[in-house]
């Protein structure tokens, strides 16, 4: 019978297409960056998935009264027995008044746990993201051996769901680890493995999660970032071994009697590898998570002098957190999303597939492998890159913790709709009432010029028609943007605190006024921007005032590679000469 159960649970249970789009994910300590914030960062990776950025009161309730837990489809994809759909992650009265849609289906939920009398307000996406006292979330998901669906009273828990719950009720990175722990033992986990990095004012944590064999409850560890380093993760279990003694990690009370059980792991083995484990290495294709993590640890740390190659999805080569050469700033992690590998043998502007304009774009299709790279049936004809800044990515965010101010000034989201390569990271303070409504309108499936997603996605979509030429138009405006909010920012962080003083409500106001202000105005702009771009590289051309059509045709090395050399040049029989 233990044989049995050992072979049932070791079969490889392939990604859904959902869970495929996955995710890259940072963790910066308060020692390594330049005033002492902590940053937490994430790129959503899919446009399968509601692409709002929505507020979250904080609301209080009747002593007694239950939590309803839905079920999400950041896990598995659509579930309409429970109204879970990916473009629409909830529709309810629990998660005010954003969520409240009378016209859709009404989410229904998996189970219930006991309420709290009071919530703490946050913003939300597919994952929690930031609540109101600075306790933030990052996310990526991970392979794992099994996947179950979720079960009605069972198995009631996503990350999504705990993240949620944890920012509604927490105020610390190690309480919210404590927590997240506690209901993944005692209400059961589904889905995929994840990593949730997760930061407050003064330190952060990684807390990793998989499935249980055992039908019930969930497999969990957590390890304490250390100080002055910095933490990346991008699908795949970034946690190795576990020790017991550590007082920074932390693990789910049954993780070495079950793995023993299902033969997943024994004392001989000495200390337990959760990678190993609970996993079946590296997601999809070789490289395409480890790629990432030397590619940002290599511009982390560039002292390290980092190769990127490795035996196996298995590898120790990159540690689990690292020391960075400079301290850093926030537009630092933002530069860090912007990456698809320039600059290195892998960069994805060059080659034959990048075309005449180096766009770093690759379109997926029925040839690209799905599954984990143990799966016998996976193709293994080939694989593009992936990247960091990625096409289809649906947002991506930086959260900036700030102890030494009040919470509501203190914490920052900087939010980026559409792939960070191309997008425009506005600032929301957390002691904001609402957020600029562009940010909370999208629906992916219909083109609306009320939506901020809209506008960078159409931006970029435009950008790879001349990719070369455009991203740095882009590059222009970016600058231009984020560094006179940074600027703005500094003001009104003394204005606000001036007024915080006296009177944090009327602070929380002019903190509301001032980021919608702010958002609106980015968004109007950058539709300005794209209308002008549409002109400006119109058929081809570059398009300037006084200087309507100049022909720039292709780079020189283009035109070698091309039929163009072959072209007639001379009446008669053509001679090809191209050297292919």
């Amino acid at each position: 019978m233990r044989r049995l159960i050992g072979l049932i649970v070791s079969v490889v249970f392939l990604f859904s297409s959902v869970s495929a789009f996955a995710c890259t994910t940072i963790l910066v300590t308060k020692e390594a960056t330049e005033d002492g914030s902590v940053f937490v960062a994430h790129s959503d990776d899919s446009e399968l998935f509601d692409q709002r950025l929505v507020y979250v009161p904080a609301a209080d309730h009747e002593p007694g009264s239950l939590r309803p837990v839905y079920y999400d489809a950041s896990a598995l994809g659509d579930k309409p027995e429970y109204h879970g759909y990916t473009l629409r992650r909830y529709v309810g009265t629990h998660r005010g008044p954003t969520y409240v849609d009378l016209d859709q289906p009404q989410s229904i939920p998996l189970g219930h746990i006991p309420q709290v009398e009071h919530t703490y307000a946050y913003f939300d996406g597919s994952y929690g993201i930031m609540n109101e006292h600075q306790l933030m979330f990052g996310e990526c998901t991970d392979g794992t051996k099994i996947q179950p669906d979720p079960v009605p009273g069972t198995l009631i828990f996503y990350s999504a769901e705990l993240s949620r719950v944890a920012a509604e009720r927490c105020t610390t990175a190690r309480e919210a680890v404590e927590l997240i722990g506690e209901l993944i033992e005692t209400y059961g986990y589904y889905g995929t493995g994840e990593t949730l990095p997760i930061g407050d004012t003064e330190e952060g944590w990684v807390i990793e999660m998989a499935p249980s064999p055992e039908g019930k409850g969930g497999l969990w560890v957590a390890k304490k970032v250390p100080a002055g380093e910095i933490f990346v993760a991008s699908n795949e279990l970034r946690i190795r071994e576990i020790d017991t003694k550590d007082p920074d990690m932390l693990y789910s009370s049954n993780l070495h009697s079950v793995a023993e059980k299902y033969g997943w792991w024994k004392p001989s083995d000495g200390k337990l590898d959760w990678l190993r484990t609970v996993s079946l290495g590296e997601y999809n294709h070789p490289y395409y998570s480890l790629r990432r993590v030397w590619s940002l640890q290599s511009r982390i740390a560039p002292s390290l002098k980092l190769t990127p190659e490795v035996k196996d999805g298995f590898t120790k080569k990159f540690k689990f957190s690292i020391k960075p050469d400079k301290k850093f700033g926030v537009r630092d992690v933002m530069a860090l999303y912007r990456n698809y590998y320039q600059g290195t043998e892998f960069d994805l502007s060059k080659g034959v597939t990048a075309g005449p304009f180096g766009s770093p774009y690759r379109y997926p299709g029925p040839m690209d492998a799905k599954g984990d790279t143990s799966d016998p049936n996976a193709p293994k004809k080939g694989a593009w890159e992936r990247p960091i800044s990625i096409f289809r990515c649906g947002f991506s965010y930086v959260c900036q913790a700030r102890g030494w101010l009040p919470d509501p000034i203190g914490g920052i989201v900087w939010f980026g709709p559409d792939e960070p390569m191309s997008t425009c990271y506005v600032p929301f303070y957390v002691g904001v009432k609402s957020i600029a409504e562009p940010y909370y309108t999208c629906d992916p499936a219909e083109f609306s010029q009320k939506s901020a997603w809209w506008a960078f996605n159409f931006v970029a979509n435009w950008a790879a028609i001349k990719y070369s030429y455009i991203i740095k138009d882009i590059q222009e405006k970016q600058n231009d943007i984020e560094l006179a909010e940074i600027e703005g920012m500094k003001k009104m962080d003394k204005k606000a605190f001036s007024v915080y003083k006296k009177d944090p409500e009327k602070a929380r106001v002019m903190l509301t006024e001032y980021c919608n202000n702010q958002a609106n105005q980015v968004v109007a702009g950058w539709w300005d921007f794209a209308w002008r771009l549409v002109a400006k590289y119109d058929d081809g051309y570059i398009n300037e005032p006084n200087k309507m059509a100049q022909e720039v045709g292709y780079p020189e090395e283009w035109y070698a590679r091309s039929k163009w050399p072959d072209g007639p040049t001379t009446y008669g029989k053509q001679k090809e000469t191209t050297k292919r």
